[in-house]
């Protein structure tokens, strides 16, 4: 099989970003990429609120960022009386989970494509609750219809409190049927968390056909906000038993304000946030979904084929819009999460070029991110490079 053809580059789509020149940025989901339109809104917003921060946290901060959270739930297909905004997503999952209110009965159920910090979270909860956490083993190459049997099969009713399940894995970037995984778990009386950290901006499916109690997504990575910019969507049922990690002034005003309201807390990323959608919808939504998902699937083949990856054993994300595609690393390389970290810094030092490296059922994988930035030699110089860094162990 041949390497399929790069996309078409957007003009003019690098040069809305300050990134070096000089690094290949192959690893936007990590931490994304804030446009220059962006950056000079936040600090234009910093400005107002260095010059006189009492009358900008006291006359109509709230109402402004009231605004600002409609404009992203309309975006992500949310009901904005029921979503929050917070500072990433991690921090949205640690507010639903205390807010379940586990009991020592109680089990929550994970899968081992979860993210690490959201395990520790659920880990942490269930010790101080006495809960129970167990994980289901998914493998990579199991089908839609596999994933909703392996969670119906792992549901035990009576004893599952709550599913946690992400709608794009971070390590292995897999598509997961969240809709159907939350059927599956209603019909047996079961709550779910969905952990969409990548979902802003590069998946189409909205927040309400999903239909999950709780939802966490960030705009910091592919909706182009200021980093600290995420939102906790909760279903009517659950929103009134939600409390925020630290009580502040808006407690009383019940949610989603007091999740939102943190005191002195820098709120100019979110006040920025709608024009990050702003750079999105001008670029064309539809238009930076297809070319990054075509982009990551091209650097996939490429630098599988340089590291000798047949092409059935790169692994496909399910959908045609996932801008994130891994490739395995040869075997004893990056087995554990040390290895993994120096993995990365050295191709960062040595190649120029940052990437992902994860470790997922005992092997080293690399992530590779599409962006509107990046551009096919990347990758190409990437496959170049690699395998002979990789030899070098």
């Amino acid at each position: 099989m041949s390497v399929p053809l790069p996309p078409e580059p957007i003009p003019g789509a690098r040069l809305l970003f300050s990134l070096d020149p000089a690094v290949s940025h192959l690893n936007h989901g990590s931490f994304g990429a804030v446009p220059i339109t962006v950056q000079r809104a936040q600090q234009r917003l910093r400005d107002e609120m260095e010059a006189d921060p009492l009358r900008f946290f006291t006359q109509g901060l709230i109402d402004r960022i009231t605004h600002a959270r409609r404009h992203l739930a309309g975006f992500l297909g949310a009901d904005p009386d029921g979503t929050a905004l917070t500072v990433n997503a991690t921090t949205g999952v640690a507010v639903a989970l205390q807010s379940v209110g586990l009991r020592p009965d109680d089990e929550v159920l994970t899968t081992d494509h979860g993210y690490g910090a959201v395990d520790f979270a659920v880990r942490r909860e269930c010790h101080r609750t006495g809960a129970t956490h167990r994980v289901l083993r998914v493998p990579l190459s199991a089908t839609t219809e596999e994933i909703v049997q392996i969670v119906r099969s792992g549901l035990r009713p009576g004893r599952t409190r709550l599913v946690v399940v992400d709608q794009l894995t971070s390590a292995t970037a897999r598509l997961f049927p969240v809709a159907a995984i939350v059927g599956v778990a209603r019909e047996h009386g079961v709550s779910v968390l969905v952990d969409a950290a990548h979902a802003p901006g590069m998946l189409p499916a909205t927040v309400q056909s999903i239909g999950a109690d709780f939802w966490v997504g960030n705009l910091h990575k592919w909706g182009y906000a200021p980093r600290g910019t995420a939102v906790l969507v909760v279903s009517p049922p659950w929103r009134e038993r939600v409390e925020p990690l630290v009580v502040s002034w808006e407690q009383e005003a019940g949610f989603p304000g007091r999740v939102e309201w943190q005191a002195t807390a820098d709120y100019t990323g979110w006040l920025s946030a709608p024009v990050g959608l702003y750079v999105l919808r001008t670029l064309g939504v539809d238009r930076v979904r297809a070319h990054n998902a075509a982009l990551a699937a091209y650097g996939q083949r490429v630098v599988g084929d340089a590291l000798g990856v047949r092409p059935a054993d790169l692994p496909d994300p399910g959908g045609p819009t996932v801008a994130m595609r891994i490739v395995p690393l040869p075997a004893g390389l990056a087995t554990t999460m040390e290895g993994a970290r120096a993995l990365r810094a050295r191709i960062a030092e040595r190649l120029a070029a940052q990437v992902a490296v994860n470790t997922w059922d005992g092997r080293g994988w690399l992530r590779l991110c599409g962006q509107v930035y990046n551009s096919p030699d990347e990758y190409d110089r990437l496959a170049v490079q690699l395998p002979t860094l990789l030899d070098q162990r």
